[in-house]
């Protein structure tokens, strides 16, 4: 096919390297390999495509550098994306290989998440006919050199999260042809005034969030353009909200988060525009939000999170698809404003109304926010039940009702209906029963599993096994009793070494792609430890803590190598610590203390390297500590209440004294026979003593008998002890007239 001048292959599967017949291919114009896991290097016989006008080799594992060559054969080449593979090389490097004829004609340069280091180099000045320009999440450093102002074609500019680390060029001025400027995320200081967006006339689109910049401009500005879109997270533009926002007619997409803003928002924000996407959280807002229900356009995004907002909760459009509340001051009931609006359709997808002062039963009036995939309650002060309309929610994701007052029997929940679940937070709360089946056998989507800190009771069901995508599991401190199921080596994310990342997402009516994090608080490394919706995804996690659990540490365990924490501790287990705990080198967290484990320390736990905290306390545990940097580098406290000798408890085992390391079960093999003996010596007394009384109370014929023959007793021991004493009297009276 040797005339084919069109060639799109992309988002299949191909997992190869990229065949050479495709490159005698001369007479191709268009080639797209994108999205196919494409691997190994890009061959220099690229450079025979010399017809080649757009060229996409994004979402592929390439890695390597471009040929050399490319800038100088591919002299027609207008487009070229590079996006999302592994190229591993200095941004010096790439514009090298661009260079030469294709530094003319270039018109779209993407190399978004590419692995790219290094400084941008003045080289970027040659590619004069540069429209677009994308290196957004890459490794760049330095500062943005001057060669800047020979880019006067640009439209398009994304150089979000990078490291680039001075203020903002003056010269970005002289890009008058710019409508999308995009350099979020990068390390840039110091102070911004009018100057820079002086001819910036056709500007639509200004995002710079991740920087440290400061703007100081007139009270009375008005900028020279008109945005739709703007993002400025992070920069300091407080106190005072910014006056010439006002003057943006156009605007509908806008995120000032972290940016210093204080007291209460004015009113003529709140009617002046319709948002897509509202982000102002992480400052220090504060007052009474009456209503959301004018600002919000159809399936907008709405974030007002971290402020210091009060009241009740303001009402809603029913065109609203996301909403944070979180981290604020709102209080009272929720009822009003879930169910004001009986009979609606509301739209809403995910609402997150944690950490605020909400109180009440949870209102049974979730029948018309059927599209709800995610529900965040967490650290409020409800109480009651979890009401049965919240189980119709057949879209529902992700549910998190931590830290309240909430009660009930865990078995008797409907949430088995909700089979799409991935996330189930209810920790911290007055739940009771046992662990019910139907999560195993139901919910096999889910991920993350917090029952911890409930009055739970019984054994661990087996059915949970068959959680295969489960990262995190907390059972901690409820009355959990029976052994620690064998099966969990059936948690395939924690064997595999792969991280598998997940979300929330929903398909409405319009057909939108929405994803929903969630941010967690889990007991890792002896510690509380806050993780945001960033990191959570890559933690795996199991904790059994404050339980009464007995039996062994089930030696299938230690095939989970994908573990990072494991938290066992004050329960009454038994046993040795399996031999091959050493297998599970992911391992970053191990707490075995307050149990009954005996024998020594495996040696082969030396081999965890990432191992950052360890807790063997108050077990029953001797012998030699196995040598190695990793165990010898924690405190002595990790190893106290054992028999253990060696670094860092003892200098060495030399010595056959007595151990100042003596815990409190090192008798047990003695006193379980003493033991023994005074259960029986107890037993045997209730028994005897509750059958003699027992007997007498129940039979009145043997009640009167007995206290008659004690009487009897009584009289005959008194009268027996008088007649003896008078003996002895007169005995001791005829041996004193003997002697005289």
């Amino acid at each position: 096919m040797t005339s084919l001048v069109h060639l799109d292959l992309s988002s299949n599967n191909f997992n190869c390297s990229i065949p050479t017949w495709i490159f005698r291919l001369s007479r191709l114009e268009f080639l797209s390999l994108a999205n196919n896991g494409m691997t190994g290097t890009i061959s220099s016989d690229i450079t025979n495509l010399t017809s080649i006008i757009h060229l996409d080799l994004r979402g592929n594992d390439f890695e390597g550098k471009l040929p050399s060559l490319i800038g100088t054969q591919l002299c027609k080449l207008k487009v070229i994306e590079l996006s999302y593979n592994k190229w591993n090389q200095l941004m010096s490097q790439v514009l090298d290989s661009l260079s030469g004829c294709v530094s003319d004609t270039l018109e779209s340069l993407s190399i978004s998440r590419g692995s790219i280091y290094g400084h941008l180099t003045k080289q970027i000045g040659k590619f004069k006919a540069l429209t677009n320009l994308d290196l957004y999440a890459n490794s760049i450093s330095g500062p943005i050199p001057v060669s800047w102002r020979n880019l006067s074609s640009l439209t398009s500019l994304n150089l979000a999260y990078n490291h680039f680390n001075e203020t903002l060029p003056e010269i970005y001025g002289q890009f008058l042809e710019l409508k999308f400027f995009h350099i979020s995320g990068n390390l840039l200081e110091g102070i911004v005034t009018e100057i820079p967006f002086a001819n910036m006339t056709k500007l639509t689109s200004f995002w710079a969030s991740g920087n440290r910049l400061t703007l100081k401009v007139g009270r009375d500005w008005i900028p020279p353009f008109q945005l739709d879109s703007l993002d400025m997270g992070s920069w300091h533009l407080g106190p005072r909200f910014p006056l010439w926002l006002r003057s943006q007619k156009t605007l509908t997409s806008l995120g000032l988060s972290n940016t210093g803003l204080e007291g209460v928002i004015p009113s003529w924000f709140w009617d002046s525009f319709e948002f897509d996407d509202l982000d102002l959280s992480n400052n220090h807002l504060r007052g009474r939000i009456q209503k959301l229900s004018k600002i919000a356009a159809p399936y907008s995004w709405i974030d007002l999170g971290h402020n210091h907002f009060e009241g009740p909760l303001p009402s809603l459009s029913s065109e609203m698809t996301h909403l944070d509340l979180s981290n604020n001051d709102f209080s009272g009931s929720i009822c009003q404003f879930l169910c004001k609006r009986q009979g609606e359709f509301m739209k809403l997808v995910s609402i997150d109304l944690s950490h605020n002062h909400l109180s009440g039963n949870i209102p049974n009036c979730w029948s018309n926010w059927k599209q709800l995939a995610s529900i965040n309650l967490n650290y409020n002060k409800f109480n009651g039940t979890i009401p049965s309309s919240l189980y119709s929610l057949t879209f529902l994701q992700s549910l998190s009702l931590r830290s309240n007052n909430l009660s009930g029997d865990l078995s008797n929940l409907g949430l088995h209906n909700c089979i799409q679940l991935y996330i189930l937070d209810l920790g911290e709360n007055n739940f009771m029963g046992g662990i019910p089946g139907w999560i195993g056998a139901r919910l096999l989507n889910m991920k993350i599993l917090n029952l911890g800190s409930n009055n739970l009771h019984g054994h661990i069901s087996e059915k949970l096994c068959a959680l295969s995508s489960l990262h995190i599991l907390d059972l901690s401190h409820n009355h959990l009793s029976g052994y620690i199921p064998k099966c969990f080596n059936n948690f395939s994310v924690m064997v595999s070494k792969n991280a598998h990342y997940y979300e929330v997402f929903l398909l409405n009516e319009s057909m939108s792609f929405y994803i929903f994090e969630e941010e967690m608080y889990l007991v890792m490394k002896g510690q509380v430890l806050q993780y945001d919706e960033n990191n959570v995804r890559l933690v795996t996690s199991i904790d059994l803590s404050g339980n009464f659990l007995t039996g062994h540490i089930p030696t299938e365990i230690v095939s989970l190598s994908n573990l990072l924490s494991l938290n066992l501790s004050m329960n009454l287990l038994t046993g040795e610590i399996p031999q091959k705990m050493g297998e599970m080198r992911a391992l970053e967290s191990i707490d075995f203390s307050m149990n009954k484990l005996s024998g020594e320390i495996p040696s082969s736990m030396s081999n965890l390297s990432f191992l950052s905290h360890l807790n063997l306390s108050y077990n029953n545990l001797r012998g030699r500590i196995p040598s190695g940097t990793q165990l010898q580098s924690f405190n002595a406290s990790s190893y106290i209440n054992n028999s253990l000798c060696g670094p860092p408890v003892t200098h060495n085992c030399s010595t056959d004294g007595p151990n100042e390391n003596r815990t409190r079960f090192e008798d047990d093999d003695d006193d379980e026979m003493f033991s023994w003996l005074y259960i029986g010596m107890g037993v045997g007394f209730a028994v005897g003593f509750w059958g003699v009384c027992g007997s007498l109370f129940l039979n009145r014929t043997w009640r009167h008998n007995y206290f008659q023959f004690l009487d009897y007793m009584q009289d005959r021991i008194y009268v027996t002890s008088i007649i003896k004493m008078r003996w002895i009297h007169e005995k001791l009276g005829n041996h004193r007239h003997s002697q005289y």
